[in-house]
Order: structure tokens, then C-alpha cells, then sequence
């Protein structure tokens, strides 16, 4: 299985927490793996296409996310990424935000989606506990960022 997802609570209503989710041009702030936006579009419809720079196991390189869903009364956060570089392996993201109480569970889930032979018996390997730590390092930020907030 080429999935992971991880969760946690943040104190914060579901709105406000799919805001910071979705607001791309926030990204380096609390997604270590991503150095620069280079390019942020509203995310008004499906198919807004965005750009950023990623640096991870010792390599930089530009990826690109195409908005399948945002959909603020479901909460949920859906987008492809994939490597500027013509392979066409790509990953396929989705964040929920569902209410909690008197804040939120935040779920975010990676689909791998390795097409050629390195990405597929390699670089999937190598890359999968890196990005466990960044999914719980970017979970865990959000949680201290939004601590205690109101509406």
C-alpha cells in the first residue's frame, strides 16, 4: 500500500483550520519540506494549478499541485502533485477537517502513486519516512498555531 495518513486535534473551528490548509501561499510556514511558493493562484475552481520548491533527501526540485476539491462544508482539501521533471509518478493529497467539539480532527492523507521503475523500487523507500515526519511535523505546527483560537 502506497498510503499514509496521519491525525490529530487542533483547537480551532473547522473553518478557520481549512483556511490554513488551503491557503498555499502559507505553505513554507509549516510544511518544512517546501522552501518557495513560486506560484499561488486563487483556488476558486478545480484544476487551479500552483508551484513550489520543495528540498528533501538532499535534492531540490519544483512541484506542481492541481486542485481536484476544496470543499469548505465538507472539509475537505484534495490535490495531485507531481515533479516537474516529465516522470510521471505523481502523489495524490487529500486533508479533512471535520469538527471535534470545540475544535477540529485533522486528517491528512498521501496516495503514492509510483509509475517508473527508480520511483517505484527506490526513491517511493527512501522518500516514505521523510514524509511520515513532515505529515506530523505539519500536523503538529498547525496544532500550535491555532491553539486556543476563536472565532
Amino acid at each position: 500500500m502506497n498510503s499514509e495518513s496521519d491525525s490529530t486535534y487542533v483547537d480551532a473551528p473547522p473553518t478557520t483550520v481549512l483556511d490554513q490548509v488551503s491557503d498555499i501561499a502559507r505553505l513554507p510556514e509549516w510544511n518544512s519540506a517546501i522552501t518557495e511558493v513560486l506560484e499561488s493562484p486563487p483556488l476558486s475552481t478545480p484544476g487551479a494549478v500552483w508551484k513550489v520548491r520543495l528540498h528533501a533527501l538532499g535534492q531540490t526540485w519544483v512541484s506542481t499541485s492541481t486542485l481536484a476539491e476544496l470543499n469548505e462544508a465538507a472539509g475537505r482539501f484534495r490535490y495531485r502533485s507531481q515533479t516537474d521533471d516529465g516522470n510521471p509518478s505523481y502523489a495524490d493529497w487529500e486533508w479533512l477537517v471535520a469538527g471535534d467539539g470545540p475544535g477540529s480532527r485533522v486528517t491528512v492523507t498521501v496516495t503514492l502513486h509510483p509509475i517508473t521503475f527508480w520511483r517505484r523500487h527506490l526513491l517511493v523507500k527512501l522518500r516514505r519516512p521523510a514524509l511520515r515526519r513532515e505529515m506530523q511535523a505539519s500536523l503538529e505546527w498547525l496544532a500550535a498555531k491555532l491553539e486556543h483560537f476563536r472565532e
